[in-house]
């Protein structure tokens, strides 16, 4: 349990990092943030590879299908490969606002066929149009039809659900929703990657600043304030930190020590481990939020324990 303080100092973080950092920082900089635009404008820039980070990637065997919700179909991005030991569902990051589940499809692509997995992405409803609950209804929606229909679909019930940022947010609020509302615990494995477990926002959150590594505090704030009240925003719903968090999986908790949800990760391992589940903390020096989507050394020892730990929760 015992972190050691050498992960903290700026002097641990290799050269790659540092110089990809002041990079993103710059580039960054140089650009109008977030928060002066509808996220709707956003999301269509993102959309049309306008966004900082290019086009997308399309993998072509990706397929995609829907589901009943509760405000009507909840569609899914699928990734199958040839060998399907179980299932992964993925909720993807962007605030509760942004993102997409067709704008990851490399990484789930390698999870998929790097871990045997058949992955079900969830296009949950966003904010500010749809804002709380519908994203955690949708996602809610999509873990009790797989509970349900997995062996059916898949050939396996051997369950594990993860997602990044906001995603591993609506992860965790999902296994409380399915243990509390539908006595359902079986799912085998969380990957939880530099999640928001406190929208109320924890030290690091309020004190970064306006430095902008992929977030800054007045984005999380604009992010907050398209998706819930400020008044209900340490539900334990909305906030999982605040949850009562006993019969839940093992989790695996990624997060980089230049990622201002830092604190979300530590605080929500700790507390996840207090109330007798297993989970592990991974922490990387000099990692921004979302640093392993980005082409470094840093991300890509962070992928492969990823990669290891969702093989491992299905394996056993």
């Amino acid at each position: 349990m015992s972190l050691d303080p050498a992960l903290f100092a700026p002097a641990t973080i290799d050269a790659e990092t540092v110089a990809f950092n002041a990079e993103l920082e710059k580039q960054l900089a140089a650009m109008p943030p977030l928060y002066n635009f509808p996220p709707s404008v956003v999301r269509q820039a993102r959309e049309s590879g306008q966004g900082p980070f290019g086009a997308l990637v399309f993998i072509e065997w990706a397929t995609e299908r829907g589901i009943p919700g509760p405000a009507g179909e909840i569609p899914l991005r699928l990734f199958i490969p040839e060998r399907v030991r179980g299932v992964y569902l993925h909720l993807h990051g962007g605030g509760f606002t942004l993102g997409s589940a067709r704008q990851q499809d490399p990484l789930l692509a390698a999870i998929a066929r790097g871990c045997a997995v058949a992955v079900v992405s969830v296009e949950y409803r966003l904010a500010p149009e749809h804002p709380y609950p519908a994203g955690p209804d949708d996602c809610e929606a999509a873990a009790l039809w797989l509970a349900r229909q997995a062996q059916a679909e898949f050939g396996t019930d051997r369950l594990v659900i993860g997602g990044e940022s906001a995603g591993a947010n609506l992860a965790a609020v999902t296994l409380i929703r399915m243990r509390d509302r539908h006595g359902f615990t079986g799912f085998r494995g969380a990957n939880l990657s530099f999640g928001v477990f406190d929208l109320s926002m924890t030290p690091s959150a309020t004190r970064w600043g306006e430095r902008n590594l992929i977030l800054s505090t007045p984005i999380m704030e604009w992010f907050n304030n398209q998706y819930v009240p400020a008044g209900r925003r340490r539900d334990p719903d909305v906030s999982p930190l605040y949850a009562d968090l006993a019969q839940l999986p093992p989790a695996l908790f990624t997060v980089g020590t230049l990622d201002l949800l830092l604190d979300d990760s530590l605080f929500m391992h700790a507390r996840w481990v207090a109330a007798g589940n297993r989970g592990e903390l991974a922490v990387y020096p000099g990692g921004a939020h979302a640093f392993t989507a980005f082409p470094l050394a840093l991300g890509q020892r962070a992928n492969e324990r990823i990669f290891e730990f969702i093989a491992a929760a299905v394996g056993e």
